[in-house]
């Protein structure tokens, strides 16, 4: 099982957290610490509480009036709630949800709206980050001669892929991934898995994911989630070779449920 990191080490520190919509529970009584530069996994069956904690975290809280948090999410030691300015919170924390979202904008325009909002204006600059992310997404040689053509006119895969692109640019130093592969084909999901290999030298990652064979190519530990309740937070291997604490996480990964 895994020890407690130094403090030096953690970037996010989850405190007794609860997550409740109007009377349901959907998280409850969870904690533990994610360390800067892990890939950090979480798997579990659906309407387990994955994607409620990803939206704690970005303060998704704020467009939900039936959405209530309680407890503590420190990132960086900072409580993501006492942000004055929530853009500059989400600004350092980037989010790829399991459908494309895009933008009414070229592909150009959709990976340089965040280096533009944070005052990149020199085209040449721009032109370095946006085929730096595209190339980071996988997509790049897909569409390097159409970058003025609407990103909404690609193909869903691609549309997810320049949503990851497009969350990169923002060069966020937490990168929180919910089913990012969904939407996407095997070859192509197994290009993007190496590429975040690479970013876990930048950033910090958390990846939700119903594969739990991904989770474990891809995550340093891995948490357990199951009807609102952390069972448990382990270094990966050990979920897979049976060092667990709960019957119910080895269930879980050999496919006995879920």
């Amino acid at each position: 099982m895994v020890g407690t990191p130094a403090a030096a080490d953690v970037k996010l520190d989850v405190k007794n957290l609860a997550i409740h919509y109007g009377d349901t529970c959907a998280l409850r009584d969870t904690s533990f610490q994610i360390r800067k530069n892990e890939i950090f996994g979480i798997i579990g069956p659906a309407n387990s509480g994955k994607t409620s904690f990803l939206r704690a975290i970005n303060r998704m809280d704020m467009f939900d009036d039936n959405m209530r948090i309680d407890g503590e999410i420190l990132l960086d030691g900072t409580e993501v709630r006492n942000w004055r300015n929530v853009y500059a919170l989400r600004r350092r924390v980037g989010v790829v949800f399991p459908l494309p979202v895009g933008l009414p904008l070229s592909i150009y325009d959709n990976v340089a709206l965040s280096p533009r909002l944070a005052g990149t204006r020199k085209k040449a600059d721009l032109d370095v980050i946006v085929e730096r992310c595209l190339t980071r997404a996988a997509l790049w040689d897909e569409v390097k001669d159409r970058l003025n053509s609407l990103g909404s006119l690609l193909s869903g895969g691609q549309q997810q892929r320049l949503t990851i692109a497009r969350a990169l640019s923002q060069q966020p130093d937490l990168l929180l991934l919910d089913e990012f592969s969904i939407a996407v084909d095997p070859v192509t999901t197994m290009r993007i898995e190496d590429v975040l290999k690479e970013l876990r030298e930048e950033m910090t990652i958390i990846l939700v994911t119903n594969l739990v064979q991904q989770a474990r190519r891809l995550a340093d530990r891995t948490a357990f989630f199951l009807t609102g309740e952390c069972v448990e937070v382990a270094e990966t291997e050990d979920l897979f070779t049976g060092a667990v604490s709960d019957q119910r996480t080895s269930d879980y990964v050999e496919g006995r449920f879920g």
